[in-house]
């Protein structure tokens, strides 16, 4: 599959996440801090209630959504990496894996938070060490 054609999937994870969620959200729902911070709980309450195996793309799809709200908020875009698969690289040259760290949160808890990852990114892009 081309590039532009994962990229456009990775956007249609986004949307439907987006339509999906907009509603259950005690916001307006977007690619901000705030929705991040649902989504944080979101991940909890779906492991309380979901074993790992019934989980199914979720963890890919919350992945794509933190990396839309990391590229909103930073100059990174999405790219490939070779090795690591699909993540936010920046200016810089280096990279954050929100996929990766989705499926951390989901497989561990709360100790990784994709809240804490969003904003520990956006400080060190502000600090200027990302």
């Amino acid at each position: 599959m081309e590039l532009e054609d994962q990229l456009r999937r990775i956007q249609a994870n986004v949307d439907l996440f987006i339509a999906q969620c907009a509603p259950a959200s005690d916001h307006d729902f977007g690619l901000d801090r705030a929705s991040v911070e649902w989504v944080d709980g979101f991940v909890e309450r779906q492991r309380a209630r979901l074993a790992p195996g019934e989980l199914g793309a979720l963890p890919s799809v919350v992945g794509c959504f933190l990396g839309a709200c990391l590229v909103e908020a930073t100059p990174g875009r999405w790219a490939k990496d070779e090795e690591h698969g699909w993540g936010i690289e920046f200016p810089s040259g280096n990279w954050a894996f929100p996929i990766s760290k989705a499926r951390k949160q989901f497989e561990e808890g709360p100790g990784d938070s994709i809240l804490a990852f969003y904003d520990m990114t956006l400080a060190l892009v502000r600090d200027g060490r990302l």
